[in-house]
């Protein structure tokens, strides 16, 4: 089935009910229709034919630039004070809104079409005793839907019965929370056997809940049937987005539809992205206009004060119009005039030029081969065209874990055996070899039910199989017996297991291809097939994982009647119940783990016991007897799992990798470098996120400190804040000055931000992170994260992820970037100034609702660095040069107002006015926008650093802005002055002087052309044929049309139109106006080009020296970027992350998930509560001699729960600066 898409979409846009609870009566529409629940609908597109007009002229007007074309069209329509044609507002005008109507239309249309989709999709509904065929959409509040194996969900709902024993089901929720290992679901008792239709049919029982809200893992309700009341949780809930697995069909009772399901209220809405140099023009555009009324108004007084006492002397010749009755009138007429005159200062062309720039970039984000993916055939996709220059500003990325740093796939890549390592490859001088995809893998054909997904390249271990050794035997026999996987046998020798962890997973595969198979289980037995030999083993006892034993053991007695526990854990666990017997080869393993740790490889130390029958016996007595007492029942029983699993022997270690997908820890590294800050915001636990981070150099041993938040209360949380904050601004302060005593002057921790030199990392647990979020403390969170180089918050709902991102936006004015994949990360990414999404093994929810998306994150860096880093750079030299050329070209006017008797004549032709925007000047400019780069691709890559005058908007901002406009203001100063001082000293050839304006206005204006055509030559870093031709080209079309309209032939077609007959011909052939035109350029275009050369010869800036290298090194070719993979050595074991719950053990051992009714095992143990302990980690940094800053408090899910779990060490300083 394809992707759940409606994740990405907004929630519907009716005005949500406000319930205090939710009242829903199975089959019984007349009763739920009274409450006007939403039906399961999705509506994500903002028009249809009847509203798009006015809706979309309303937004296009909210733009301030078009209302101030749009007046001043109005004022042009006004013949008493326009002196230009009304068509030089109104085409651009009316171009602009219809390319961007069309736009928004087309957007539409793709959001009607995905609605469509998804509502049109089918679903089985109880209709009148049977089961009918209905769209999605049709569903409602109430009704019982029927579904089948690998369908989606439609709707939260009530699970009522299911084809498996005791109404069981299994549901994969990656779409909700990124965890692709399969969760249990079970249907209350009375309603399990409802399967028959007409039972269904009778049902009429009426639920009562909480109403709609966010909370995925949380769900509080009563059914009421038959007199009596059943407590309702979210173990009996089916949401929305989860796909029903391994269960032939199952019935449940529609509770929350469409928006208000817990999907849609979590997918927040879409909000209108704008980037900050957007932000930025609507501000300048209010400045210019207030320097407009400015220059209007100056103008306009000295018009009424020429008029006083000069204008009068005219009046005999010239007199006033009719309605002209004062000169203080007429100086308010002249001001309007002036206003549409100088109204060329923010040309509309500039709004059509950007969108045509952000649209050429986005082409280019689309067609770069180098964020190609062959393998999926997925090209990087620039999903919206508005963002591109706010990717070169990128201060803060918020990434998910699951399917975006890792490609979700765990694999069997090491383990240890009796002291020897397998899993490394060596050549015929004994030394180790890099594995490749070149790399022969070992030969599985000997086992028939081998998975040939499977790749080992160790060819000894096949052959101490083969050899049948003991040690390597028993290993692998643990792994295919201690574990709580379910197999499914689809076929004759095709197995698929369903495992609740998929590390679990990884090690049943392993063994089942080093030919000890698990084919099937029981209550009470569990077959193997070993070395093509069946043997069955009895089950005896489970003793299940939880987070505080760290742990798993089975209890099996094989066909010889021998029984034996078999035991897997964390290391760190299982050394501590060792015999003494396996002392020697503890330190031998003990060195492998720290091997495989360093690697980032996930660790698992495994071991063995054999167990006396009469002992047996007398402890499994005790342990039934511990599970049916009712006081410190779960005490009871974690004294006697210690007491049996004390004296194990030791079998080795295995070794999983979590595979990263390729380029990760180089991509990560390299945006470190760019002063980028990484937030990795994940479901996973706290344990498995701090595993990643470290293979992704995220987290490192030479760091400082880790800091661990996960305290359970507001006080909590607060003062492990407070205190990982003094113990950085303390330390810092101390290493930085040596003698600073710590002070309470922590006022401006900004400053201490920019100081500190050593490194920290925080880590945040989920229930932390929701007190966190409180107002009182979220600037402390703040403070303290900007503080740390890596941030990672774990077990964070889809809303909170939304919420971290929103803080950052809210309280750092910076950018911020989400990427992920998942249905659970849309929130997150639609909240973030740009959204990227990947297409990975999640679906494409989140490539749907982003703005950019590929197919792995390695392309981020190209994306970012290179396109972000080049939108930016091209935006922000276009808006310079831009600003610049019609201040020069504007200014004009104002200067000659002063000698026209400020009457709102203009200087130049009305066509040249018409086209200088246009036709003259728009390729030039275009062409530098699109194709300009300070230094390419490569050296952007190679130097990050390259990248942070973008986030600190050096490039184009209000300083910027004043000293463009400021050259703009003296270019036309120059334009006017010179040839006005020029031509009185001037005369033709023919001795007659140039006396006429026509000829005037054609120097200035030819100037003008040659002056803005020199200053973008100067102005382009990279030149190609496109900006020889579009500079050049331009200045030739601007003769070729000067001399055309100014010719006889148009005059004669269309006098009052074209009145400057023979001027272009009778100007441009005299020598002396070349002479001014020349002397004019170089005036203009010297100041700003010594300027430049001494800036960059004096003050180079990182960027001018990168073009000078690359300069020099332009004959050796270009050099691709070689960022090597940094290995870490670490002495910390990167424990194994077993599942994310409790695990399957009670389960199996009940027989409720076995198709065949079975009789409980009578040795079945009770689950482990959790309890308070120290962590693994604790007792490790215990052993060394470490310090921890805080006391540990432990938590579900969250072994690591001291304040700070990594020891102090100078820091070693992992970024590369530039030296040239």
């Amino acid at each position: 089935m394809t992707g759940y898409m409606e994740i990405t979409q907004v929630c519907a846009c009716e005005k949500p009910v406000q319930e205090k609870e939710r009242r829903v009566k199975a089959n019984a529409w007349d009763y739920n229709d009274r409450f006007s629940y939403a039906d399961n609908r999705i509506k994500t597109s903002k028009y249809n034919i009847f509203t798009f007009l006015p809706i979309n002229l309303f937004e296009q007007f909210q733009r301030v630039a078009n209302a101030y074309f749009s007046v001043l069209l109005i004022l042009q329509l006004i013949p008493e004070i326009s002196s230009l044609s009304w068509f030089t507002t109104i085409v651009p005008l009316v171009f602009v809104l219809v390319i961007t109507a069309v736009k928004d239309a087309t957007d539409d249309y793709f959001r009607y079409k995905s609605d469509q989709q998804v509502n049109n999709r089918q679903s089985q509904v109880l209709i009148r005793g049977s089961l009918q065929n209905e769209k999605w959409m049709n569903v409602r509040v109430g009704d019982i839907i029927k579904l089948e194996n690998n369908q989606f969900v439609a709707a939260d709902i009530l699970l009522l019965c299911s084809s498996e024993p005791y109404g069981l089901c299994y549901v994969e929720t990656a779409e909700l929370d990124g965890e692709t290992n399969l969760k249990v679901r079970q249907a209350l008792t009375v309603t399990s056997d409802l399967g028959d239709i007409s039972k269904l049919m009778d049902f009429d029982g009426e639920v009562i809940c909480e109403p709609p809200n966010n909370k995925l893992d949380r769900f509080t309700g009563t059914l009421y049937w038959k007199g009596n009341k059943y407590p309702l949780d979210n173990e009996k809930m089916l949401l929305r987005g989860c796909v029903l697995r391994n269960t032939e069909w199952c019935f449940g009772m529609v509770i929350f539809a469409g928006s208000q399901t817990k999907l849609m209220q979590n997918c927040g809405r879409t909000k209108l992205k704008r980037t900050s140099i957007d932000k930025l023009m609507n501000t300048l555009v209010l400045w210019i206009f207030a320097f407009l009324i400015c220059m209007g108004v100056v103008l306009a007084i000295g018009h009424t004060i020429w008029e006083t006492y000069v204008g009068t002397n005219f009046r005999v010749f010239l007199p006033w119009d009719t309605f002209q009755i004062s000169a203080v009138f007429s100086g308010f007429l002249t001001f309007w005039s002036y206003i549409i005159i100088l109204n060329t200062v923010v040309p509309i062309s500039l709004y059509v030029s950007v969108e045509v720039l952000r649209l050429g970039h986005s082409y280019f984000i689309n067609w770069d081969r180098k964020m190609y993916h062959s393998p999926m055939g997925t090209a990087a996709e620039a999903r919206t065209t508005t963002l591109n220059e706010e990717l070169g500003q990128v201060e803060f990325i918020f990434s998910d874990k699951t399917g975006t740093l890792t490609q979700n796939i765990m694999v069997f890549s090491k383990c240890s055996i009796n002291g020897q390592m397998y899993g490394d490859v060596y050549d015929e001088f004994d030394q180790k070899v890099e594995i490749t995809e070149k790399t022969a893998c070992v030969d599985f054909s000997f086992n028939p039910l081998c998975d040939r997904r499977f790749k080992f390249f160790d060819s000894s271990l096949v052959e101490a199989i083969k050899m049948e050794d003991p040690a390597v035997q028993e290993f692998f026999r643990l792994l295919a017996l201690c574990h709580t996987v379910m197999p499914e046998e689809k076929s004759e020798g095709n197995l698929v297991y369903q495992a609740q962890s998929p590390d679990e997973g990884a090690l049943v595969t392993a063994a089942r291809n080093f030919g000890f198979v698990f084919r099937a289980r029981t209550p009470e037995t569990v077959t193997l097939c070993e070395m093509g030999r069946s043997v069955t083993y009895q089950l005896l006892a489970i003793l299940d994982f939880n987070n505080v034993r760290k742990r798993m053991s089975v209890i099996v007695r094989s066909p010889e009647g021998q029984i034996k526990l078999y035991s897997k854990g964390a290391d760190t666990i299982i050394f501590e119940r060792l015999d003494p017997s396996s002392e020697n080869l503890m330190y031998t393993t003990s060195e492998h783990l720290s091997e495989f740790a360093g690697e980032g490889l996930r660790t698992l130390a495994l071991a063995y016991k054999d167990l006396d029958e009469d002992y047996f016996k007398v402890w499994m007595k005790r342990l039934l007897f511990a599970s049916t007492v009712i006081e410190n029942r779960e005490d009871q029983l974690a004294v006697l799992y210690d007491e049996i699993e004390l004296g194990m022997k030791l079998l080795g270690a295995t070794a999983i990798e979590d595979k990263l997908q390729e380029g990760v820890p180089e991509t990560i590294a390299c945006l470190n470098l760019a002063d980028i800050k990484i937030w990795v915001l994940t479901g996973d636990k706290l344990e498995t996120a701090m595993n990643i981070g470290y293979s992704c150099n995220m987290l490192r041993d030479d760091m400082n400190e880790v800091f661990v938040i996960s305290g359970h209360s507001l006080q909590d949380v607060q003062q492990q804040l407070r205190s990982a904050k003094e113990h950085i601004l303390g330390l810092s302060r101390v290493s930085s000055a040596g003698h600073v005593e710590k002070t309470d002057a922590f006022a401006d921790d900004s400053v201490f931000e920019e100081a500190i030199i050593a490194e920290y990392a925080l880590v945040i647990n989920g229930h932390s992170l929701a007190h966190v979020l409180e107002p009182q403390l979220e600037h402390i969170l703040l403070d303290l994260a900007c503080l740390c180089k890596t941030v990672i918050c774990c077990r964070v709902t889809p809303m909170q992820k939304a919420q971290v991102v929103e803080l950052v936006k809210r309280h750092k004015r910076a950018v911020t970037l989400a990427i992920g994949d998942g249905a659970n990360d849309v929130s997150m990414i639609k909240t973030a100034h740009i959204g990227v999404g990947i297409s990975g093994q999640e679906g494409m929810q989140a490539v749907l609702a982003s703005d950019y998306s590929f197919a792995q994150f390695r392309y981020l860096q190209r994306l970012l660095l290179v396109h972000g880093r080049w939108s930016y750079f091209r935006m922000c030299n276009f808006l310079g040069y831009f600003f610049y050329k019609n201040f020069a070209f504007t200014l004009v006017h104002f200067w000659y107002g002063f000698f026209c008797g400020f009457s709102a004549q203009t200087v130049y032709d009305q066509w040249f006015i018409t086209l200088f925007n246009i036709v003259y000047t728009s390729l030039p400019v275009l062409a530098m926008g699109l194709f300009d780069q300070d230094v390419n691709d490569q050296n952007s890559l190679r130097y990050p650093s390259l990248y942070k005058p973008g986030q600190q908007n050096l490039l184009f901002n209000k300083r910027q802005f004043f000293l463009c406009t400021l050259q703009g203001m003296a270019t036309s100063f120059l334009l006017f002055f010179i040839p006005y001082g020029a031509f009185p000293l001037m005369v033709k050839e023919d001795g007659s002087p140039f006396s006429d304006q026509q000829a005037f206005a054609v120097t200035i204006a030819t100037s003008l052309v040659i002056v803005v055509s020199v200053q973008i030559g100067l102005d382009t870093h990279y030149w190609t044929a496109v900006n020889h031709l579009f500079i050049w080209g331009s200045l030739m079309v601007y003769f070729a049309i000067l001399f055309a309209m100014q010719s006889d032939g148009l005059f004669g077609i269309f006098p009052s139109s074209f009145p400057f007959i023979g001027t272009a011909r009778n100007c441009l052939s005299e020598k002396s106006v070349w002479l001014v035109v020349l002397l004019t350029t170089v005036v203009c275009v010297m100041p700003g080009l010594v300027v430049r050369f001494l800036r960059v010869d004096l003050f180079p800036t990182l960027t001018d020296k990168v073009r000078r290298l690359q300069q020099s090194r332009k004959k050796q070719g270009p050099q691709e970027q070689n960022l090597r993979r940094v290995r870490r050595t670490s002495s910390r074991r990167s424990a194994y992350a077993f599942s994310h719950q409790q695990g399957f053990g009670e389960l199996i051992t009940s027989g409720k998930n076995m198709r065949r009714s079975t009789v409980s095992s009578l040795c079945s143990p009770e689950r482990i509560a959790q309890s308070h302990s120290s962590s693994w980690i604790e007792n490790m940094l215990k052993r060394k001699n470490e310090i921890s800053c805080a006391s540990p408090e432990s938590e579900g899910g969250a072994p690591e729960s001291g304040n700070r779990a990594i020891q102090t060490r100078s820091k070693k300083s992992t970024q590369t600066e530039l030296d040239i």
